[in-house]
């Protein structure tokens, strides 16, 4: 409607100023006939009047001349008439207009004196009167009297409103018709070609090629259409071509590379988009409070690190909630942007949550429930009613989202983590020819420790609706398929690992997760510049310096990690002064009760341990609380000479395998919790339960103490593991097992 005004506007604004100009003219005109006739009326009047009032006046007759003026109360637009002697006195007049004779009148005695007659509108009281003056003449033309006849005007101003009506109604109307012709017009002319172009384009973008009919469509909007279609043409041509050559291409590489998973997704998907979904978003737009600008930055996370690298290589669509502070100011209409920021690969869709449904969805039900539910560190869940409406709202928040970019043909769906346990059934339902995946990043309990959730059997069907569900070990696949056979309604075939409910087979693998080696492997000069200066500014020259990057997390083992250190400065006094601990803490959900209280603890801890052994300007443990990107991180890794991890329980953990990864070929070592999912792989570092202080304190001992040829060694055999089966292994994997479902 407002574009329809912008068009019509200045026609609007013509045909008003026309059609005002010409009621203006048209009410002057009939005014001025209406105000001759009244004047022509009067005349007569008055003459006949004078006629008789001549001689009654001469004889001084003035009961006669008060029955001659009082006949005009009879008549209904003439108000009176009033006669006057030759003194200008009022001689008779009509009673209706009494108060009429006391008004001072100077055109009464100029009128006696000219003996010229006189007209013209006069004001009594409210109304609005018109005048005529006649004077009386003697038989010998002597001037003895004058004659008034007064009319009511109130008929004439009425007939001029009545005619402004009309006139009013005619424009209303005419502007009405010229609205609605203009509205049919442009709705034929430019609204349904737009919208038959728009859904042709929709057509197109899903891949629904069928239903591209020619579109039939006269002027500049088929020239359009006609140039797309001869795109569309060429790109689905080019697609086949390259799936084609990317089949040839994987039967000669033997290592997976970003090249190679590029090939295999082409060969095996063909046009079939990839569409990622995760709660963290791989790029955040933040405003900077020193500054005042914005920043883009990738967050601290596990997800984001292994998903980020599949999505640069494929292609595809990332899906996550855009939860920073600047995130809408970088986005099209349609919430989207392309990423990373400079080199498009990939585009990142963001869906908004209010904080009612962030609060409940993300740090309640996710990060108070189900995340200690799935952790074994004896930190107690916290189910509310509240936080699981948020989660099923969020959930179904970014089902709309995900179903309305899917294409038209069998989309491929990958879920990430605990946040969506609810979205594959949802997806489902609307889309059952998507293939759906989901990989749990976390553990997965036993069925006693499950069963504690309240909504254990609304989670496991959302789950249930996935075509494949990964873990990062076989140990969690056990556990869900022993939870999945306990607590609901279900078949679990042991020989095809897999759960079948209502004839609607999940299948459920062990994907280990991992990085993207080379890229960490690569020492840049602004690298090694980068870890000088950190040498530098934290007077690390000749000092055994051990790393560790967490976000602050109580299944981290952070403490546990400082109680360590602590044990071995006690039992190991001739290290005070050589030895330095860096631990890199990013804080996480701190809207959190435990997770604020646990941050106060690790501060008071680092505190208490520092001045127990500091000595001159020496310190044990330097601690950096803030959130550092990717590329601030990768000069710790290669200055340390020990990385800790010491997760209290964890999925897989890729700071270990970024460690392996970026150390190079220098005699470093990796201290491993046992309780990661990446002890199972990473078997040549110095493995630790990170709940026994004392052998965390040895650990740490030995890490030092062992032989370079033996560090070198136990790296050299860990960057082999972590290269040969790195991200881009793992994301090839998955894709094979799904395009493999999708054949049966």
């Amino acid at each position: 409607m407002k574009r329809v005004l912008l068009y019509i506007l200045p026609l609007l604004v013509i045909v008003t100023a026309g059609l005002t100009v010409l009621g203006v003219l048209q009410v002057r005109s009939v005014r001025e006939r209406l105000m001759d006739d009244l004047a022509r009326k009067a005349r007569t009047v008055a003459e006949s009047t004078a006629f008789a009032a001549s001689d009654l006046m001469a004889r001084g007759d003035s009961v006669a001349a008060n029955r001659l003026v009082e006949s005009f109360q009879r008549r209904e637009q003439l108000q009176g008439c009033v006669l006057f002697d030759r003194q200008g006195r009022v001689f008779a007049i009509t009673e209706r207009v009494s108060a009429w004779g006391d008004k001072d009148k100077p055109y009464i005695r100029t009128a006696l004196v000219t003996g010229v007659p006189r007209g013209g509108l006069e004001r009594y009281g409210n109304l609005s009167l018109y005048s005529y003056v006649l004077p009386v003449e003697s038989e010998d033309g002597a001037v003895v009297g004058a004659v008034e006849v007064v009319y009511d005007t109130a008929y004439l101003f009425d007939t001029l409103a009545v005619l402004w009506r009309r006139i009013s109604i005619v424009l209303i109307s005419l502007l009405s018709i010229i609205v609605i012709i203009s509205i049919v017009v442009e709705r034929q002319t430019y609204v349904l070609p737009l919208r038959r172009l728009t859904a042709w384009f929709g057509h197109f973008q899903r891949g629904e090629l069928d239903r591209l009919t020619p579109f039939r469509a006269r002027g500049e909007l088929a020239k359009l259409v006609s140039e797309v279609e001869q795109i569309a043409l060429s790109l689905r041509v080019a697609r086949r071509a390259a799936s084609s050559e990317a089949q040839e291409r994987i039967r000669g590489e033997d290592r997976w590379t970003e090249a190679k998973l590029h090939d295999l997704v082409l060969a095996r998907l063909g046009e079939n988009a990839l569409f990622v979904v995760s709660n963290r978003e791989p790029y955040m737009h933040v405003v900077d409070e020193a500054s005042g600008g914005v920043r883009c930055v990738r967050p601290a996370s596990g997800v984001v690190t292994a998903i980020d690298p599949i999505l640069r290589a494929c292609g595809g669509m990332w899906i996550a909630h855009g939860g920073a502070s600047a995130d809408r100011k970088f986005v099209n209409s349609r919430s989207k942007l392309g990423v990373p920021p400079g080199d498009d690969r990939y585009i990142l869709k963001r869906v908004w949550l209010t904080k009612e449904e962030e609060a409940g969805y993300y740090y309640g039900f996710s990060n108070e429930g189900l995340w200690p539910l799935c952790h074994v560190t004896h930190t107690r869940p916290v189910f509310r009613e509240s936080d699981w409406r948020m989660y099923r709202r969020a959930n179904e928040k970014f089902a709309d989202a995900v179903v309305e970019e899917l294409p038209a043909r069998a989309p491929f769906v990958f879920i990430q983590d605990y946040h969506f346990t609810l979205l594959p059934r949802l997806i489902k339902e609307r889309r059952p020819d998507a293939t759906v995946a989901l990989f749990w990043h976390i553990p997965w309990p036993n069925p006693e420790v499950f069963a504690i959730c309240p909504y254990q059997h609304e989670i496991l069907d959302g789950m249930l609706g996935c075509d494949l569900v990964g873990f990062h070990v076989q140990y969690h696949c056990n556990n869900f398929l022993d939870t999945a056979n306990r607590l609901i309604e279900c078949r679990v075939d042991a020989e095809r690992f897999s759960v079948v409910q209502a004839q609607k087979e999940t299948f459920v693998r062990a994907f280990p997760i991992s990085v993207d080696a080379d890229l960490l492997g690569a020492a840049s000069p602004d690298v090694e510049s980068e870890i000088e200066r950190i040498r530098r500014e934290f007077a690390l020259e000749g000092k055994i310096v051990a790393v560790g990057v967490d976000r602050i997390d109580y299944t981290k083992g952070i403490k546990e990690r400082f109680l360590a250190v602590d044990r071995f400065l006690e039992k190991n006094p001739e290290y005070r002064g050589r030895f330095v601990f860096v631990q890199i803490g990013a804080p996480s959900r701190t809207h959190i009760k435990s997770y604020h209280d646990l941050s106060a603890e690790i501060d008071e801890l680092v505190q208490k341990i520092n001045w127990k052994h500091s000595e001159d300007s020496w310190a044990p443990i330097i601690y950096q609380k803030r959130h550092f990107t990717p590329e601030e991180i990768r000069p710790y890794y290669g200055l340390a000479d020990i990385c800790v991890v010491s997760s209290l329980h964890d999925g897989m953990n890729l700071v270990a395998k970024e460690f392996v990864a970026a150390a190079g070929d220098r005699p470093a070592v990796l201290v491993l919790s046992r309780f990661t999912g990446a002890a199972r792989e990473l078997a040549d570092a110095v493995l630790v339960n990170p709940y026994s202080i004392e052998e965390f304190a040895g650990a740490i001992r030995a890490a030092i103490e062992m032989p370079d040829g033996e560090k070198r060694k136990r790296l050299e055999s860990m960057r082999a593991a972590v290269s040969d089966n790195n991200v881009y292994r793992w994301a090839a994997n998955i894709v094979t097992e799904l395009t493999a479902l999708k054949k049966e």
